[in-house]
């Protein structure tokens, strides 16, 4: 063992160091973003660096701290990125020989996403805009005209009631809707100008050049039919708009749901990673083509039973999903490399025209959360976790399959760590479908006759359980206790009959592969102690935990975070809560009541024994704190040992980006409820 290392603690979370966002230019420059943690501001740093091919040469290449999105022109020669200053996001580019960046579009258009045009003589953006624009603009003369007559003060508009009249109101993340629709735009980079392109009370997202320049592609949710809600509405359609004309068109048949589409490099075809929603969020995303002019998609590679994009779930990443899929168009049959979720895993896949599709990233466990073709399409650079690592770069040659680390802003941190490696758990179910997952042993201490075990639980459900590098896993295990994690049915990685398979049947067959995935962890290894056994989960997984230790009395210590209590109430007040109850769950409030009611763990909360601790962000939209309240309140008014932790300002992904202070301390909170009633006794044996 090695003696000179520590264990890792919460508070450690403070040091990481996130990779993300790797773009590479024609002559081999990588350039990326890293986040870290500014513990005295409690916020996140971002800023970009540069690195070269061969690993070389690893060095900031802006000096701001709120830097990101990188994007080299197609001549490699400029580097835009986007830098938030407190009226929003604006636009910036650095001379790939210089070190002043100079500012193109300033904060106050409040930029999502760019990208540069073919030719690099345009940059194409999104941004937040009011439908009615001469209203706004009119509202925007009269203020300054009043306050510039200097003896009177500017007419204060009297506070109103928020009028709302749309079904969903509101969503996880950027709250209740202000009003705004994402638009389109086009800067001209020779003089300066901005054009706004497309407009109407819908929201433009991905915007994609075509290959000749001459129009903007994007995805799109455009409800012609009066009688028919948006809000209840879930395709998303391709649209394009020709830059000469305004011309739009609607490209795609309204049958996907459409996530992320690139053009083939003749721009005959678009190419569409998307879902046909055939068993709502429990449906696989699929790779389809459809003519750039309009038609309905084919899917490609048909036989490929696997999730593309990444579903996995972790506390160490920092950034939104790359742009997807990557066209390589330079080989007789084209070919796409998409990510893909199996088995625990996820790597870039390249899938053919005739539908072969294999892994280019190689073995080993692995999350690969970003990637990026570099243009002459023989290299990819990765943002990957490993099972012993947080997030670095790699370089992938395509041909070889041989990876190379590129960064290793980790390293010298990670050194003075115990990092405990997790161990594959594979089973059978009662009824026959396969269940996988980990156990994380903890350094085991001579006089340790036997550990309690944790077992923990993800949301979604339809997402997946890795092996890789986890700051929650490590700090659990460091504590002394072996962690086990499972993919139960109803988590992706396993065909789309597996992810669907809890559908329906919540606290069914879910259940039971989470409770014989205790069991058989308990008749494997023997040094786990059976009667110490913890349980805890988020969103979900949160739902779970309720369910299980108002069912079972064998855990003797439960966290529920971010969770579900009450299908009734969270249909009306949770931003998905139509579309979650009745897909997932299975009905509605109105005509489903006694069955919503009966799979409530509310309902049965009233016979829980075991010591729970309830954790929960305020401003959570997707599992509102009522669900946290409800279940304290019953716990409370039925003598039963609870705890509730209110996290101010925080939302639904408080442990993957919340404050860093709050991350901090739910990590304490967690281990030390666990240590209360799970290490009881230990030192009598």
């Amino acid at each position: 063992m090695h003696m000179n290392k520590r264990p890792i603690l919460p508070e450690d979370l403070v040091q990481y160091r996130w990779v993300s966002q790797p773009v590479i230019n024609p002559d081999g420059q990588v350039a990326y973003v890293e986040q870290t943690i500014d513990e005295q501001k409690n916020e996140y740093n971002t800023q970009i660096r540069g690195i070269s091919l061969d690993g070389s040469g690893d060095r900031p290449l802006t000096d701001g701290v709120k830097d990101s999105s990188p994007s080299w022109s197609p001549d490699g020669t400029q580097l835009a990125f986007l830098r938030l200053e407190s009226g929003g996001k604006g636009l910036w580019t650095l001379a790939s020989d210089d070190t002043k960046p100079i500012n193109l579009i300033s904060p106050e258009h409040k930029l999502i996403q760019f990208v540069w045009s073919p030719d690099g003589q345009y940059i194409a953006f999104t941004s937040k805009v009011a439908e009615a624009k001469e209203e706004a603009m009119a509202d925007e003369t009269s203020k300054t005209e009043k306050s510039s007559k200097t003896n009177e003060s500017p007419k204060v508009t009297p506070l109103r009631g928020k009028v709302f009249e749309r079904t969903t109101p509101k969503a996880e993340g950027s709250g209740w809707w202000d009003g705004l629709y994402s638009h389109l735009f086009v800067y001209e980079i020779g003089n300066g100008t901005i054009t706004q392109v497309t407009t109407g009370s819908w929201n433009v997202a991905v915007p994609v050049w075509s290959p000749d320049g001459q129009a903007i592609s994007f995805i799109s949710k455009q409800v012609q039919d009066e009688g028919v809600d948006a809000d209840l509405v879930y395709f998303a359609d391709v649209h394009t708009v020709n830059l000469a004309s305004g011309e739009q068109r609607r490209v795609t048949d309204s049958s996907l749901q459409v996530s992320q589409f690139a053009y083939s490099p003749d721009g005959e075809q678009l190419i569409l990673i998307a879902s046909d929603r055939e068993y709502g969020s429990g449906s696989h995303n699929r790779l389809y083509e459809v003519p750039s002019s309009g038609g309905i998609p084919k899917q490609l590679a048909p036989d490929v039973d696997m999730q593309l994009g990444n579903a996995a779930l972790g506390d160490m990443k920092s950034a939104s999903p790359s742009p997807s899929p990557l066209m390589d168009d330079h080989h007789a049959q084209r070919k796409a490399y998409v990510l893909g979720t199996q088995g625990g895993n996820v790597d870039v896949y390249q899938i053919t025209e005739d539908g072969y599709c294999q892994a280019v990233t190689g073995s080993g466990e692995k999350d690969v959360y970003q990637y990026t073709l570099s243009p002459d399409g023989k290299t990819l650079v990765i943002g990957a976790l490993t099972e012993d690592h947080p997030g670095e770069l790699y370089r992938v040659d395509i041909k070889s399959g041989d990876m190379f680390r590129l960064t290793r802003r980790n390293d010298e941190f990670l050194a003075g760590l115990q990092v405990n490696i997790p161990e594959r758990v594979e089973f059978t179910s009662s009824d026959g479908w396969p269940i996988q997952g980990w156990l994380m042993k903890p350094v085991m201490r001579k006089s340790d006759t036997k550990v309690p075990m944790i077992l923990q639980i993800h949301g979604g459900p339809h997402a997946m359980y890795t092996g890789i590098f986890s700051h929650e896993m490590q700090t659990l295990a460091a504590q002394g206790y072996a962690v086990l994690w499972v993919n139960p049915r109803g988590s992706m990685g396993y065909g789309q009959e597996f992810a669907r398979a809890c559908r329906g049947d919540f606290a069914g067959g879910d259940c039971r592969d989470l409770l014989e995935a205790v069991d058989y962890a308990l008749a494997t290894y023997d040094f786990l102690e059976e009667t110490r056994l913890g349980i805890g989960g988020g969103s979900y997984g949160g739902v779970m935990t309720n369910w299980i230790v108002a069912h079972t009395h064998r855990f003797k210590a439960a966290v529920t975070q971010r969770c579900i209590s009450n299908w009734l109430s969270l249909y009306g007040t949770s931003d998905i809560g139509i579309s979650y109850v009745e897909g997932v769950i299975g009905g509605n409030p109105t005509e489903h009541a006694d069955m919503l009611w009966a799979r409530s763990p509310l309902a049965h909360a009233h016979k829980i024994e075991t010591p729970l601790l309830i954790m929960h962000g305020e401003q959570d939209h997707r599992t509102p704190i009522g669900q946290a309240e409800e279940l304290y309140t019953t716990l409370k008014r039925y003598g039963k040992t609870t705890k509730l932790i209110r996290y101010p300002g925080s939302n639904h992904t408080l442990l993957k980006s919340g404050k860093p202070s709050l991350r901090v301390d739910s990590f304490e909170q967690v281990n030390a409820w666990f240590n209360q009633y799970l290490k009881d006794g230990e030192d009598e044996a």
